[in-house]
Order: C-alpha cells, then sequence, then structure tokens
C-alpha cells in the first residue's frame, strides 16, 4: 500500500503522532492535511486539463498549417519556360557558366 512501510511501521507512527499532538489535535491536523491534498489534486487535475487544452489547440493550428500547405502545392503551377537556343544549336544552360581549365 505505501511501498516499503508495512503496517507495524504505520501503526508506530500513528502512536508516535498520538503522543505528540494529543486526542484533541489529531484529528484537526487530519483533515487539514486531508483538504491539502485534496487541493493539490484539484489543482494538479486543472493544471493537466490546461495542458490538454493547449495541445489541442496546437494540433488544430497545425492541421490547418498543413491543409493551407496542401493546398498550395497541389494547386496551380507556372509554366516553365525554356531559355532561348544560343546560335549554336544547345540550350543557354549549357553555357551558362565559365568553365574552369582540368
Amino acid at each position: 500500500m505505501f511501498g516499503s512501510i508495512g503496517m507495524p511501521e504505520l501503526m508506530l507512527i500513528f502512536l508516535l503522532a498520538l503522543l505528540i499532538f494529543g486526542p484533541k489535535k489529531l484529528p484537526e491536523i487530519g483533515k487539514s492535511i486531508g483538504k491539502g491534498l485534496a487541493e493539490f489534486k484539484k489543482a494538479s487535475d486543472d493544471l493537466k486539463k490546461t495542458i490538454e487544452h493547449e495541445m489541442d489547440q496546437v494540433k488544430n493550428e497545425t492541421t490547418g498549417v498543413k491543409e493551407t500547405v496542401a493546398q498550395t502545392i497541389t494547386g496551380p503551377r507556372p509554366v516553365e519556360t525554356l531559355p532561348p537556343a544560343t546560335s549554336e544549336g544547345t540550350s543557354a544552360s549549357s553555357n551558362a557558366g565559365p568553365t574552369l581549365p582540368s
């Protein structure tokens, strides 16, 4: 239940708490510990919900961006024109730059 703490250890802790705080103060301490744990659980649940909400928003935004990119890519493309041929009968792209000696 509590890992390596067994029933005899729990009884010893309870007995020591009873001796230190007394029978009148012990229920108040237990009540305040219970309230603290409940508030911690509520805060952690709220944090979890906030993170999940933010992740859903990011997912929706990325889906929208993906759709936009897909529409842009699959849309009409401009027609590419070939450069005019040179007087030697080859395209200008093959003679575009200077040649380096070997």
